[in-house]
């Protein structure tokens, strides 16, 4: 059984009293503050601040917690790499469809060196979010016709909702759809090295690679994690609109299996939509098509 301990001060330990409050267990062992089990995790409080983590989810809930100054200057390394890598061949990766009720998760890495970044420059490779669907699409066809080393990793709503019940964040989930799609890419890089990868950073350095030891696989090395990394990175805006293409792409089809088209994002016409689904193919179905924990859901269930 895998363990990760911390060491937590006092106001970080009277936070974590209270958080685990409903699933404390009565039976302490001596010198404790507590003792709580949740699904697939044991936290172990003890009076000195050292708090033990064991299970398989021991990795992502400690790092939840903490706050040691030590591990903050390695995120901060971590996030710091030089920005030359963007002028040098690496590995980009993005995601879409996080915000998204309806429709899955996707992820895209692409792997591009300085003639390539230039090709795609010219072929319109851009920060997407000025770009409606229709121009990504566009783009992305004549992004696939060249010999850029790609990769797309898509979660359907299905196992999203199963990993939902099983306690997976979504920034877990992401994580670990990064680091696939960016090992698919390597695989097939043959006897190329990269100069080193960049992500789009959706959580600090140091979370996003406890998150990918919590599901026992080993870091990539030599990772640059970028804010509004595809206004910076040519590799990161041609992945970009890569998982945008086939998060659509996979809109279409659900569109198809719900019967009407699908509205992107989580507004009120999402909420109208989920009730009209409800209504005509029962609540069963959302789980195929949507990410049921959103709010979204309870909300139509008011309408």
């Amino acid at each position: 059984m895998g363990q990760t301990v911390i060491k937590a001060d006092q106001q970080t330990l009277d936070k974590m009293d209270k958080h685990y409050e409903n699933t404390k267990v009565k039976k302490q062992p001596p010198h404790t503050v507590f003792v709580a089990k949740q699904t697939n995790v044991t936290i172990t409080a003890y009076q000195s601040g050292k708090v033990l983590f064991q299970g398989g989810h021991h990795a992502e809930e400690a790092s939840k917690w903490d706050t040691n100054p030590q591990t903050q200057k390695k995120q901060h390394n971590v996030e710091s790499h030089s920005k030359a890598i963007l002028n040098q061949d690496h590995i980009g990766s993005d995601e879409a469809g996080t915000g998204d009720y309806f429709g899955p998760i996707t992820v895209a890495a692409v792997y591009a060196d300085e003639r390539q970044q230039a090709l795609l420059k010219e072929l319109g490779v851009k920060d997407s979010k000025s770009m409606n669907d229709s121009t990504i699409s566009s783009i992305v066809k004549n992004i696939l016709e060249t010999d850029i080393i790609y990769s797309t990793v898509t979660l359907n709503n299905e196992k999203y909702n199963q990993l939902k019940k099983q306690n997976w964040s979504q920034t877990r989930m992401k994580a670990w759809m990064h680091h696939n799609a960016i090992e698919h890419v390597m695989n097939k890089l043959d006897q190329i090295t990269p100069s080193g990868i960049v992500i789009d950073q959706f959580c600090e350095p140091g979370i996003y690679y406890n998150k990918i030891k919590a599901s026992d696989a080993t870091p990539h090395s030599n990772i640059t994690f970028l804010t509004k990394a595809e206004s910076q990175s040519t590799c990161v805006a041609a992945a970009s609109m890569l998982a945008r293409y086939r998060f659509v792409q996979e809109m279409d089809r659900l569109s198809k299996k719900a019967g009407f088209t699908l509205q992107k994002g989580a507004s009120q016409k999402v909420d109208q939509q989920i009730k009209r689904l409800m209504d005509s193919k029962g609540e069963a179905f959302l789980s195929q098509i949507g990410k049921v924990h959103f709010g979204n859901t309870q909300k139509a269930k008011k309408l």
